[in-house]
């Protein structure tokens, strides 16, 4: 009886010990499958966040070029001599300047990245600067913007009500003094 019990008690440990074994290798395959999941998500996340850095690069272009008409513009109204090919021009130069770009940045990639969690990125530098830019520097530009759209609303309309017989945004102004 003693030997079948010492034979059962090591049949039991061995049943065991492959149980864990088994549990252990289910563990490792499910790490793995996560790890390859956490890998295309990352390559997904930042395939995303490149396609709407992107196109925010183009629109931040774009409202540059405009910030670039508007200051020569400026120049070429403070340097001309009124000539009637200048007066002709003046409609669409001050049109250049008495205006505003609205910017809203693409954030839909890093605010999934971010509910997610960012150490799913794996390359601490690339996280660190993708936040910088999401959580800085994006937070500035859109403050400077607007902080040009409410100059434009208190000061820029009333001077446009009162000192424009024509007014078409983007396009043309035509001053009633000229």
């Amino acid at each position: 009886m003693e030997n079948k019990t010492g034979k059962y008690f090591k049949y039991a440990i061995g049943e065991i010990i492959l149980v864990v074994i088994g549990i252990l290798i289910a563990l490792s395959i499910n790490n793995y499958n996560e790890e390859i999941k956490n890998r295309a998500f990352e390559k997904e996340i930042l395939q995303q966040i490149r396609a709407n850095l992107i196109k925010d690069k183009l629109t931040l272009e774009a409202i540059q070029t405009n910030f670039e008409n508007a200051m020569n513009s400026t120049d070429k109204i403070l340097k001309s001599e009124w000539t009637t090919n200048e007066k002709d021009s003046l409609k669409y130069w001050m049109s250049d300047i008495v205006r505003f770009d609205r910017f809203q940045p693409l954030t839909n990639a890093f605010e999934v990245a971010k509910s997610k969690g960012l150490d799913l990125i794996s390359n601490k530098q690339l996280r660190f600067v993708i936040g910088a830019y999401y959580d800085d520097e994006i937070r500035r530009v859109v403050k400077a913007i607007e902080d040009i759209e409410e100059t434009f609303k208190n000061d820029w309309i009333y001077i446009i009500r009162k000192e424009t017989k024509e007014f078409k945004f983007g396009q043309f102004v035509v001053l009633k003094d000229l």
